[in-house]
C-alpha cells in the first residue's frame, strides 16, 4: 500500500495527528490541489511540490529553495522508485493540477 509522507515519517503533523495541535499541520497534508498525485492524499506523495512543508520540524521554503534537499529524502526516493515513469517532480505539476 502506498503511504503518504506523514505516514512514513510518522511526524504526526497531519490533521488530527499526534502533534498537530501543538506544532501545526503541515501544508502537504492539506494541499488539496495535489490530491491523488502518485496516489496520495492531498500532497502526501508529492510534498516536495508544496512550499513551507515542515520537514525536520521547520518550514522548508519554496520548491526552488528545497528541491535539492528533497531529492536526498528517503521518502522522495521511495515515491520515485514506486512511480517509475509516472513520477512527477516538477513544479509544473502544481500549475497543471490547478488549471
Amino acid at each position: 500500500m502506498k503511504k503518504n509522507c506523514w505516514e512514513l515519517k510518522e511526524c504526526g503533523r497531519e490533521p488530527g495527528g499526534a502533534v498537530a495541535v501543538h506544532l501545526g499541520v503541515c501544508p502537504a497534508a492539506t494541499a488539496g490541489k495535489l490530491d491523488g498525485v502518485h496516489g496520495g492524499k492531498n500532497a502526501g506523495r508529492s510534498c516536495w511540490l508544496v512550499a513551507g512543508t515542515l520537514c525536520g520540524g521547520k518550514p522548508q521554503g519554496t520548491f526552488a529553495q528545497k528541491i535539492e534537499t528533497c531529492e536526498l529524502c528517503d521518502f522522495f526516493q521511495q515515491v520515485k522508485s514506486e512511480e517509475k515513469d509516472s513520477f512527477m517532480c516538477e513544479q509544473a505539476v502544481v500549475t497543471e493540477e490547478s488549471d
